[in-house]
C-alpha cells in the first residue's frame, strides 16, 4: 500500500483552551476515522525557511508555508484525496497537499 506526505497549509491556530480542546478533538476525531492507515499523525511546523540554490536563505515562511504534516497509507490516490477530505484544517480556511512519499 502507497504512503502519501499530508502538508497542511494555513488554517487559523486556536489560542484560548477551549477552542484548542476543540480543535484537538476534531483532529483526534478525523485520525481515528483512518484507524490503521495513520502512520505518523505529525505535528505542527513552525515558520519555515528555504536555502536556495546558492546557499542563500530566505525566513519568510515562503508564499504558501506548511503549518504541519501527517504520514498516510492509502491504496491509491484517490482514497489519500477522499481521506484528506475529512481534514479539520478544511474548516478552517487551511488546505492539505498530498504527495506519495516514494520507496528509495
Amino acid at each position: 500500500m502507497a504512503k502519501y506526505l499530508f502538508v497542511y497549509h494555513g488554517g487559523k491556530r486556536a489560542t484560548n483552551p477551549a477552542d484548542v480542546k476543540q480543535a484537538m478533538d476534531a483532529w483526534g476525531k478525523w485520525f481515528g476515522s483512518m484507524g490503521a492507515a495513520v502512520i505518523d499523525g505529525g505535528n505542527p511546523v513552525g515558520k519555515s525557511s528555504t536555502v536556495k540554490a546558492d546557499g542563500s536563505v530566505v525566513s519568510d515562511g515562503g508564499a504558501n508555508p506548511a503549518s504541519g504534516y501527517s504520514l498516510i497509507e492509502a491504496p491509491t490516490l484517490d482514497e489519500a484525496f477522499k481521506k484528506a477530505k475529512g481534514c479539520p484544517i478544511l474548516a478552517h480556511g487551511g488546505s492539505v497537499e498530498i504527495a506519495e512519499a516514494m520507496d528509495m
